[in-house]
């Protein structure tokens, strides 16, 4: 039955959607910033609670709403690293990093390295890892957003990516991160409920229990154990069973240190920890953010067994109508045994498909590629198809994708806080324009938002991967060039501006480089690309090092400036041959590109550690301030609290 002339899943989804972007706007526009203080760290002034609320919100992006359940429903037990990885990570960040940086005082993490370590060039070098690592999580986001829009507006991924990308801009242009937290704090409030009621409806329906949690480990109705009645029925057609993981110990292991150490170096995160009042706060905020992120993550994986346990109840061996994959209004006559109406609607965004290859009439779901019927299945969909697979009410659809939007928005905005920071606080302001004002500040931040959130369209349109994929080498980024920085720079007074610099290079390069080759690979224009890049960055670490480096060492930059610029050129026009795409067999140790994050941790704290040993130690001021930070007081103030 229609609403106001629109179907009731249509309607409440625009009734949700609307109604939740209204209160996110108004919360922008009451709280938006009036000052450098306000748009970089909501003017330090954020209660714990809160912050651990907006920094839940800010953690559990579209790759936590979106993805994860879906590569768990088709990963099963291997898909446990990430639930691991990710919510370890908290306990580092409590534990080791939150509470000294918040009493360092600063705006940014390249501040936090740009003092530390006494350099522009280390500053210039964290600023190039904070965008490298942002650019790389925000496709993950506005993938996540495009898809959550292409089900709501039934349009293409790519038009929703460009209007999801348009909404967030205009929030985390117009607060900055004041604007950003308490609209954080709604929309965490918003993709809870959205998970977990959908959650709490499959739980009852599957297992007869309102506790999601229970029912991943209890009985379906016919009393079969839920994992056993899965594994069974995934051995049958040919899958892996769903508790039996395929992945390497060392590559379980090595994804899970990644995802960890990785969640204490992403900047979007670290950043939060710089608005609460005092260095005590930033610890109480990690563990009410750990608090309301457990309530999604232990709730992720019944989510999941419900999902996949679903999709192969309805698709499995039903009756393939040419009809209702030709119009929608078919759909409405489709009954029990015939392919579910849901699955022809997904078809239509181009992220479900099927094919009745053996002319049956029906669809076969098989884990052998030749018989297998099902030829599109993207995972990040389940989440929000979850509603329609169970035949939940309509306002539950309109839910989901209100809190997958709230999540993937909530993320992404962060990211552009910290995309505009580092561009117009630590680059132009700390670097190439020192006199700025604070008015010209701002509005550089503003300008560079808007500038990331076209490199985010594009980057969201091409992901190289699903979105939970695209977010962990992110994580493997961070992992490897912010976390050892930070960590030594913390807790090991005799680490030097030489020995960061170098660490923090050689683990971005690195890890990058792994990444690309084995899930890129370098074809000449990719190598062309990462050439023309390394120019840039090499051309900024010119101009804003200047008075630090010699008329030698700066003549040699530009030299390896030149030749970088000259054979990127060369790529982009194909004038030398690429490197094939590495395959599995020829992983380091046999570890992924997702996990190789850890040994580039690893290169990383090698590297800085004899770096420094090898080099002038830093001198006795940064000692003593490293020796004061080190021991959070929970009365005083931080000191630092100016830009």
């Amino acid at each position: 039955m229609e609403i106001f002339g629109l179907s009731p899943e249509l309607f409440w989804t625009a009734l949700f959607v609307i109604t939740s972007f209204g209160l996110y706007i108004g919360i922008a526009i009451w709280a938006r910033a009036v000052s450098t203080d306000d748009f970089y760290v909501a003017g330090h002034h954020v209660p714990p609670v809160f912050n651990g609320m907006a920094t839940a919100a800010d953690w559990m992006s579209a790759a936590s709403f979106l993805s994860m359940a879906g590569i768990i429903a088709f990963s099963g037990y291997d898909g446990s690293v990430y639930l691991m990885g990710w919510t370890g990570g908290y306990v580092l960040l409590a534990l080791l990093l939150a509470p000294y940086l918040r009493k360092f005082g600063k705006f940014t993490v390249s501040d936090f390295v740009g003092d530390r370590y006494y350099s522009q060039a280390a500053r210039i070098v964290a600023v190039i890892c904070a965008l490298f690592i942002s650019f790389t999580y925000i496709a993950g986001q506005m993938r996540g957003v495009g898809i959550a829009f292409s089900n709501f507006l039934h349009v293409p991924v790519e038009i929703g990516v460009i209007v999801g990308a348009i909404i967030v801009l205009f929030y985390a242009a117009l607060g900055g991160m004041k604007g950003i937290t308490y609209t954080q704090v709604a929309q965490y409030c918003v993709l809870i409920f959205a998970f977990m009621v959908p959650a709490i409806f499959l739980s009852l329906q599957i297992t007869g229990s309102p506790i999601p949690q229970l029912g991943f480990i209890g009985n379906a109705q016919d009393g079969t154990p839920l994992l056993l009645s899965l594994d069974n029925t995934l051995t049958e057609l040919g899958f892996t069973a769903y508790t039996e993981g395929s992945k390497a110990m060392i590559d379980v292991f090595a994804i899970t240190l990644a995802l960890m150490v990785g969640t204490a170096g992403l900047p979007h995160v670290i950043i939060r920890f710089f608005t609460v009042p005092k260095a005590s706060d930033a610890r109480k905020s990690a563990g009410w953010a750990l608090v309301f992120i457990a309530i999604l993550y232990t709730t992720a994986p019944a989510v999941a067994i419900f999902a996949r346990a679903n999709f192969i109840d309805t698709v499995n061996e039903s009756t393939w109508s040419q009809e209702a994959a030709a119009s929608p209004e078919a759909r409405a006559a489709l009954g029990e045994g015939d392919t579910p109406a849901w699955f022809y609607n997904w078809r239509d965004t181009g992220l479900l498909d099927a094919e009745d290859r053996n002319g049956d009439g029906r669809i076969q779901y098989r884990a052998d590629p030749e018989t297998n019927e099902v030829t599109q299945l993207d995972r990040d969909i389940f989440v929000l198809a979850n509603p329609e697979i169970g035949g939940l009410p309509a306002w539950v659809i309109g839910l989901v994708v209100a809190g997958g939007l709230a999540a993937a928005l909530s993320t992404a905005a962060g990211l552009l806080m910290v995309i505009s920071s580092a561009v117009s606080h630590d680059l132009c302001r700390k670097v190439l324009f020192t006199n700025m004002s604070d008015t010209q500040e701002l509005l550089t931040a503003r300008i560079a938002a808007i500038a990331a959130v076209l490199v985010a369209i594009y980057a969201g349109i091409n992901p190289p991967g699903f979105v939970a994929a695209v977010v962990a080498f992110a994580f493997g980024l961070a992992a490897a060039s912010f976390f050892p920085a930070i960590l030594l720079g913390i807790f090991w007074t005799r680490m030097n501006k030489q020995g960061a610099i170098a660490g923090m290079a050689t683990g971005l390069v690195v890890t990058a480089a792994y990444i690309v080759h084995f899930k890129i690979g370098f074809s000449p224009v990719v190598i062309g690309v990462c050439a023309l890049l390394a120019a840039a960055a090499l051309d900024i670490l010119i101009a804003g090092t200047r008075r630090e480096t010699g008329p030698a060492a700066r003549w040699g930059m530009i030299g390896v400036s030149i030749v970088l610029t000259v054979a990127g050129v060369m790529g982009l026009f194909g004038v030398y041959p690429g490197l094939a795409q590495g395959s599995e067999a020829q992983w380091f140790l046999g570890i992924s590109p997702e996990g190789f994050g850890a040994v580039g941790m690893v290169l990383a704290f090698v590297v800085s550690v004899v770096v420094a040993l090898l080099t002038p130690a830093p001198p006795r001021a940064i000692r003593d301030m490293v020796e004061d930070i080190r021991i959070p007081s929970s009365q005083a103030a931080p000191a630092a609290d100016r830009p």
